[in-house]
């Protein structure tokens, strides 16, 4: 995550990276909400499984499951993690799209093996406020695009309601 935390301070956006545990998802989502709690002033995000679970939390938040008051302000994902490689199908990892409150912006390859883009465009539509970008010919890393992607998100986050 250095590039991209490096990269959104480059661009006025305040970043930090948080190492989770490698376990299931839903098991490390109690942990992220104690490193980065839920409020109206807090976006999050992370590449691949970081995504994932940032998601996972940012609907847990919306929810109030968590004793939050508030959710997240925002979501970034980069290349979320639909399916595993050679096993597509939409369904599990996406059930909790619908309750995520706060306004999200997917990044993705269009040749990821971890979200065929057909499935990913349609998971989009659970989302009740998502965005999603692709890049032609990308795989699971976003790398070559970086400061594409770094633009975006810097762009994104400018335009999120300021809380209050």
């Amino acid at each position: 995550m250095t590039p991209f935390v490096e990269g959104l301070r480059g661009r006025g956006i305040e970043a930090i990276a948080i190492d989770l545990p490698k376990r299931k998802a839903e098991d490390v989502v109690p942990r992220w909400l104690e490193l980065a709690p839920p409020g109206p002033d807090v976006i999050v995000g992370g590449h691949s499984y970081g995504g994932r679970v940032a998601s996972l939390a940012a609907a847990t938040a919306a929810s109030g499951d968590d004793g939050a008051a508030a959710g997240y302000r925002g979501l970034v994902c980069f290349s979320y993690p639909l399916h595993r490689p050679g096993g597509p199908e939409l369904g599990a990892r996406v059930a909790h799209f619908p309750a995520i409150a706060c306004p999200v912006l997917l990044l993705s390859g269009e040749s990821d093996p971890f979200a065929r883009i057909d499935l990913l465009r349609e998971a989009v539509r659970l989302l009740p406020h998502g965005e999603l970008v692709t890049y032609p010919h990308l795989g699971h890393g976003l790398k070559p695009v970086l400061d594409d992607v770094l633009d975006r998100t810097a762009t994104f986050i400018q335009s999120l309601p300021e809380p209050g």
